[in-house]
């Protein structure tokens, strides 16, 4: 479709899943989790949006009066295998049943925006005040495939052969392109009778001054790009070598970082607590400790904070932490703060409305006011 064409008919699923594979990349998500479009059709128009952490009554309700068309549950409402989707019913599959009769086409994040960059773990760190953060984990993103390619050619020539592969697709990394590396050395060969080399002689073994150029190539580009190599380069048996390169890790779920100084247990538990709004906070430490290094898990902790090697100024932020595992914490000297798993995961709500209003001009995005905790306090 022309962006003129879409902007006469509007916005549809698809965009917007589309602007969250943007924001949020769905291979970003743990292998058990169930994110993206769950229920609805992809080519339905888009004209508001409500984000939400959980599907539940309220919600729904809240949606419908704002005539809502596609509701983003940061959990997913359809997880486990489901046999029946029917209604009336007090469990999940009658709330999809009931989405997909009013046309509300239904999207999970989760896991997919903990590992995002401006994520819930992100959003996270910086209201405990940590700026420079890094992830528990990495995560390895399916592609093309890339290749080094790597050339050797006479100074002179090094500029012409490279613009000619940079056209033919080479030297893409993110956003920068005709990337490459030079590096001079000395080539040596022997060229026989049948031979006509661009530099020195044959029938003769020769040392030449020759510039080793680097370059990376995306595999759909590869013939193109070798083919580009061939017809620019100036001897006649052009030597290249290609190799494979791994996938590039991206940053995964959880974050660590440091904490600013000064910072102990019992003032950044009161700091999150008024800034995530969340009706308890517990600690497990004494709130005078000294802290140094935060590790951010939103919702639960689970056992990725036990990777790292904890310290006594360390910190576990997160939703819910298992009782032999905040027996763990204790035991090693370490600190924890626990915010209750979707008061630790909302504050993330008002940013990525925000991001998805400006990938998606035109619609309305607004975060549920109805979505709530499923606990009191007395």
């Amino acid at each position: 479709m022309s962006p003129s064409s879409r902007k006469r008919s509007g916005l549809t699923i698809e965009d917007f899943c589309a602007a969250m594979e943007r924001i949020a990349p769905t291979s970003l998500a743990q292998s058990w989790d169930n994110v993206g479009l769950l229920a609805g059709d992809v080519s339905a128009r888009v004209k508001r949006v409500l984000l939400t952490i959980d599907l539940t009554r309220g919600v729904l309700n809240e949606a419908r009066r704002k005539k809502v068309d596609l509701l983003l549950a940061y959990h997913p409402p359809i997880f486990k295998p489901i046999t029946s989707i029917r209604a009336p019913g007090i469990d999940m599959g009658a709330l999809v049943f009931e989405c997909l009769r009013d046309n509300i086409a239904i999207y999970s994040t989760h896991t997919a925006l903990d590992a995002a960059e401006g994520g819930t773990n992100e959003v996270m760190a910086e209201l405990c005040g940590v700026g420079q953060t890094e992830p528990l984990e990495y995560v390895d993103q399916p592609g093309d495939g890339e290749f080094k390619l790597v050339t050797f050619l006479p100074e002179k020539d090094v500029d012409r052969v490279a613009d000619a592969i940079f056209k033919a697709g080479a030297g893409t990394i993110g956003d920068y392109t005709r990337c490459s590396y030079r590096i001079p050395g000395e080539g040596t060969f022997y060229g026989g009778e049948s031979t006509n080399p661009a530099l020195g002689r044959k029938g003769r073994f020769q040392r030449v001054r020759e510039i080793r150029i680097e370059s990376v190539v995306c595999s759909r580009d590869l013939s193109r790009v070798v083919a580009a190599l061939r017809h620019a380069h100036p001897y006649d048996e052009p030597a290249f070598d290609l190799y494979p390169l791994a996938a590039r890790p991206v940053r995964g779920i959880g974050r660590v970082g440091p904490l600013p100084k000064a910072t102990t247990l019992g003032g950044l538990a009161r700091k999150l607590k008024r800034a995530t709004r969340a009706p308890a906070v517990q600690i497990v430490g004494k709130a005078t400790t000294k802290l140094s290094r935060a590790i951010i898990v939103v919702g639960a902790a689970g056992s990725l904070p036990f990777q790292l090697d904890l310290g006594k100024r360390d910190v576990i932020v997160t939703g819910e932490i298992r009782h032999h595992d905040a027996l763990t914490i204790q035991r090693t000297g370490c600190s924890a703060i626990t915010l209750g798993h979707c008061c630790s995961e909302r504050p993330a709500l008002k940013p990525l409305a925000a991001r998805l209003k400006k990938e998606l001009s035109g619609v309305t995005v607004g975060v549920s006011t109805a979505d709530a905790s499923p606990f009191a306090t007395v």
